[in-house]
């Protein structure tokens, strides 16, 4: 197993009084931007020169930090028709982000963009404009932030086969679950917490629910895997359903709980979801806390490769958006960056894993249970592992877990929707994959 730490390699500009100045344009001033900007105004004698920034309501933006030379803008025309070599997209979202990049790209600037959800829906049609006008495209910030794992799937893996991909995605979803192991607390005051320490959006549900993984997910698989994926087509679960309760159970079975993205390339099929999951406490994944995102790639000749670090925040996402931009800058019009090749493969996306499941019941308690439960099962072919039940719950609302051996996915849901009628239910069962 080989290990690729958080910051991605330099290189370092030559400059000469006669070599090219790289000039840059940022489209965004936010946390990450700022950060961008004041790399950029620290390494100006690197060949690197910031000469546009916009943003609405500019006005209110402006730092005495950054070079007078430096032009302010709220007007995006002002950006797009000028003489600039490398547009850095940092606004977020499907559009104008996207018409913007479009624009920059078919008038000969080359782009660099931390745009998750753009890239996970148009990246391949953008490389295709990007190579159309012989200019680059990077986005090695849109995925894990400050982890270099676009350039180590692309670059440092390139001689690889890879099978598999699978890691922590998502750094709110991992603190909130950290608080809720760790303090005992609800979902809904961990994500409060989330929100008020800025760890989490006003309205969280792209992460919470699994959207923002999904995007990222889709991202490595078409990377990694050579593997076309329509954002769409992988299965999403949310984390609101875990309690204080699951994290107790989890841990009698020696497993904490995680968000988890994976994709497995299995011949014409390819296995692809976001949801928490059980993993073991000696799994790599189960150390990763707070912030942090975890990458694990497998191939057919290297074997695992875990790339790990911090996976947000305005310094680490500046460095790989940095990072990109060097890139470019050493780049000749001839060589393309990004999604150097148009993904072969386009398998069938499922999301019926064949894995051990854990089943957490909340029921009002009565003779009977347990068999009515195990016959479901059964019928369904499925075999029950284990039976755990803590004591100190109202026989009202009392919660035990039910673990399965391994099992698709498929089998699962179909004896869980005739569980969903069972009169002693209190609550919807929590259907969770063990990862081994």
């Amino acid at each position: 197993m080989s290990y690729v730490s958080n910051t991605p390699p330099i290189t370092a500009i030559k400059t000469s009084r006669n070599e090219k100045i790289t000039s840059v344009a940022l489209l965004g001033f936010g946390t990450v931007g700022r950060s961008v900007a004041k790399i950029l105004c620290e390494r100006r004698t690197d060949g690197l020169r910031l000469t546009h920034i916009y943003n609405r309501g500019i006005a209110r933006k402006k730092v005495d930090w950054v070079p007078a030379d430096v032009h302010w803008t709220e007007n995006i025309e002002e950006v797009l028709t000028a003489d600039v070599d490398v547009l850095v997209e940092l606004m977020g979202g499907l559009n104008p982000a996207g018409d913007w990049i479009r624009r920059a790209l078919a008038s000969g600037k080359s782009v660099v963009t931390a745009n998750k959800q753009l890239i996970a829906h148009a990246g391949p049609e953008l490389m295709d404009i990007a190579r159309q006008a012989k200019r680059h495209i990077a986005f090695g910030a849109s995925v894990a932030g400050g982890v270099p794992v676009i350039s180590g799937l692309q670059e440092g893996l390139a001689g690889d086969r890879l099978s598999k991909i699978y890691g922590i995605l998502n750094g709110t979803c991992n603190y909130i679950l950290s608080q809720i192991e760790n303090r005992g607390i609800p979902f809904s005051e961990a994500l409060a917490e989330a929100q008020t320490l800025g760890y989490a959006e006003a309205d969280a549900s792209d992460d919470v629910d699994g959207l923002d993984a999904r995007a990222k997910l889709t991202i490595l698989t078409r990377i990694g895997l050579r593997s076309n994926v329509a954002t769409e087509e992988i299965a999403c679960g949310t984390i609101r359903i875990i309690g204080a309760v699951d994290f107790e159970y989890a841990r009698q079975l020696g497993c904490t709980i995680r968000q988890v993205s994976w994709a497995e390339l299995d011949g014409d099929h390819l296995y692809a979801a976001v949801r928490p999951a059980l993993v073991k406490l000696s799994s790599p994944l189960a150390r990763v806390e707070g912030g942090q995102n975890s990458v694990m790639a497998t191939g057919n000749f290297g074997g695992e490769t875990v790339f790990a670090g911090h996976g947000a925040g305005g310094n680490p996402t500046a460095v790989a958006v940095v990072s990109d931009i060097i890139a470019i800058a050493g780049l000749s019009n001839g060589e393309s960056r990004g999604f150097v090749d148009s993904p072969q493969a386009s398998p069938s996306v499922t999301a019926d894993f064949t894995t051990r499941h854990y089943l957490r019941f909340t029921i009002a308690d009565r003779p009977g249970i347990i068999a009515a439960l195990a016959k479901i099962l059964s019928d369904c072919e499925i075999n029950i592992d284990s039976i755990l039940q803590k004591p100190g719950y109202s026989k009202s609302s009392l919660p035990f877990v039910i673990t399965l051996e391994a099992c698709k996915t498929s089998l699962v849901e179909r004896a869980l929707e005739q569980i969903a009628h069972l009169d002693f239910l209190v609550q919807l069962t929590i259907n969770l994959p063990i990862l081994d």
